[in-house]
């Protein structure tokens, strides 16, 4: 499992979450957030990281994209976006290994991106005000787009054009597609909606009431949004029952940047629900906590780092560090830039 973090220091970060054996002290195999590497990815403050499989992909101000390997901590290509910079990442991944990567700019277009080799396919006009957020449909054919002009956006992948675009009642931030791709669900300043994928019925809507923004959130199983935001703490929503299933208070001590479900890959949970999610705070911590704990009432990380730095953004992945084989196009140059070992 591995997590990479965007911070205003222009690094990136990287983690990997590994089990260890049970000790004499302890029953139970806890878990430790190992170093990976840290890099100095742009020349501004990072906006945005995106990771499927063992790729990542980082934005900043300074109008590049840069693509990442996380099995040997290498970069493998970097792309500029001339006159805009990417706001909002978002891979597609059909199988594997990830295909394409989309990324909302602040010139209100949509760059979409061929991952393997790493070069700009298109580029589609969508709002007249930057991207807030990205979101590939699983079937690869359709993207959604939230912007500050307050609209919703829907590019038509197949034929790289707009093929839809609706006023909202407020601006929207975050949007997202449920892993099924039936449903998708926005968050903009203290509100969550869900709605269906085919016709954009409203499903579900809440408040935090907290007058607090949310600023990120992840998708779950079984009906299940984990959001993060001013309040410092983390609340998953049920859409399907209508209620809150669980909530850690003052999770850290400044606002949660970023929020990540971390599927379990082993087998013999037999409903396969994710009980892992990791948060990451503006004060440079990232924490790994444990649904199980939380829903007894404990709220103690199972794991934690510090990477003394003001982070923006998180995001992960749960597939195991398995290394691709590799082709004439994506093997290794000269020119490919080694990440400095943390």
């Amino acid at each position: 499992m591995s997590l990479v973090a965007g911070s205003y220091e222009r690094f990136i970060w990287g983690y990997k979450l590994k089990h260890l054996k049970p000790s004499d002290t302890t029953t139970h195999p806890t878990l430790t957030l190992t170093p990976q590497f840290s890099y100095a990815a742009h020349l501004s403050p990072i906006k945005s990281i995106a990771v499927s499989s063992t790729v990542a992909a980082s934005s900043a101000g300074d109008d590049t994209v840069k693509l990442y390997d996380l099995t040997t901590s290498t970069e493998l290509g970097s792309a500029l976006l001339h006159s805009s910079s990417a706001t909002s990442l978002a891979f597609y991944t059909p199988s594997s290994f990830p295909t394409a990567l989309l990324a909302g700019s602040t010139t209100g277009d949509l760059a979409i991106f061929d991952v393997d080799p790493f070069v700009l396919l298109k580029s589609v006009r969508v709002h007249n005000k930057p991207v807030n957020g990205v979101a590939v449909h699983p079937s690869g054919r359709v993207a959604l787009t939230v912007a500050r002009d307050g609209r919703l956006g829907m590019v038509n992948l197949v034929r790289g054009k707009r093929s839809y675009f609706g006023r909202l009642e407020k601006e929207m931030d975050v949007v997202s597609y449920f892993c099924g791709g039936d449903k998708f669900y926005m968050c903009g300043g203290d509100t969550l909606t869900v709605h269906e994928s085919e016709d954009a019925m409203l499903v579900a809507k809440f408040n935090t009431n907290f007058a607090k923004r949310i600023l990120c959130a992840a998708p779950a199983q079984n009906g299940l949004i984990v959001t993060g935001g001013e309040d410092c703490g983390i609340t998953a929503w049920d859409y399907v029952a209508g209620e809150v299933a669980y909530n850690i208070k003052d999770a850290h001590k400044t606002r949660v940047k970023g929020v990540v479900v971390l599927s379990r890959n082993d087998k013999s949970d037999a409903d396969g629900t994710p009980f892992l999610v990791a948060s990451a705070s503006s004060d440079g911590v990232i924490r790994v906590w444990d649904v199980r704990a939380i829903s007894e009432g404990k709220s103690v990380p199972l794991s934690e780092a510090n990477t003394k730095s003001r982070l923006t953004c998180l995001a992960g992945s749960s597939i195991k560090s398995l290394k691709a084989p590799l082709t004439k196009k994506d093997a290794p140059t000269n020119n490919e830039e080694q990440m400095e070992d943390s």
